[in-house]
């Protein structure tokens, strides 16, 4: 198992070489949730929202959500589609043939995208924190923290377990970008859903998006009295990263579909 633990940080090394060396990964991975960040806050930022413990500026609300964005991102629409690409190049096949084991190959990609996740954390939180005026979460930062890697774990599992879905590298965009652009649009991660109907509320609650960017949302809220922890988002988050995770150990393929 150590040894095991060593190759994966090996290999953590090397997805960081191969990240960096990639500039249209790096440009879309940091560069898009900033654009987002400036252009939505400058806009929107000083407009105020009503929430249950009182009004808050829109930057409040809108800084946790661009985090949200950041790591989904990341962990879900970034590794599904490379692994996607890597298995129909049959370099995941030929990986497979090596020593290394694969709790050590699938460990490097996972920590490596939630190492870029806590980069973007901190750039787009103290960004808006500089910039926007937004309150750092201190009093809940261990409440911010546990979202943090939660939302990571479960939404890296999700995107390992949706390539058993894809049948190639040219449907991976369509279908992944199918499955998650939707719940961003209706998870108050692009748009606040307080106005919304019930039903549309009701369906969102259901999938990992909303909880997410809801105990995020929680743990920046200036207003909230507690550590912050929103116990219905993290159970929901939880179910899905074992459903996740259950998915990706009982379908994953190392050889390119035929």
């Amino acid at each position: 198992m150590i040894k095991a633990i060593r190759l994966g940080i090996r290999q953590i090394l090397y997805e960081d070489m191969a990240f960096w060396r990639n500039p249209v990964a790096a440009f879309f991975t940091f560069v898009f949730p900033l654009m987002f960040l400036f252009i939505i806050n400058l806009t929107f930022g000083k407009n105020v929202i009503e929430r249950p413990q009182g009004a808050l500026n829109l930057s409040d609300f809108y800084v946790p959500m661009i985090i949200a964005f950041s790591v989904i991102n990341s962990s879900y629409t970034g590794l599904a589609m490379n692994l996607t690409i890597s298995r129909d190049r049959g370099i995941l096949k030929r990986i497979r043939g090596t020593p290394l084991p694969a709790f050590s190959f699938l460990f490097g990609k996972i920590a490596h995208n939630t190492l870029i996740s806590a980069l973007l954390v901190v750039i787009v939180t103290g960004i808006g924190s500089f910039l926007f005026d937004v309150s750092l979460p201190t009093k809940t930062a261990l409440s911010f923290l546990t979202t943090l890697l939660l939302g990571t774990a479960t939404f890296s599992c999700l995107g390992v377990a949706v390539t058993t879905l894809i049948p190639n590298a040219d449907a991976a965009p369509a279908v992944v970008n199918a499955s998650i652009l939707p719940l961003l649009f209706v998870s108050d991660v692009f748009i606040p859903m307080d106005q919304a109907p019930s039903w549309l509320n009701m369906v969102a609650n259901v999938f990992p998006v909303r909880s997410f960017s809801i105990a995020l949302q929680d743990a920046f809220n200036p207003l909230v009295g507690s550590a912050g922890f929103n116990v219905t988002s993290i159970f929901i988050m939880s179910a899905w990263l074992l459903t996740g995770l259950f998915t990706a150990i009982k379908f994953f393929s190392w050889e390119p579909r035929k």
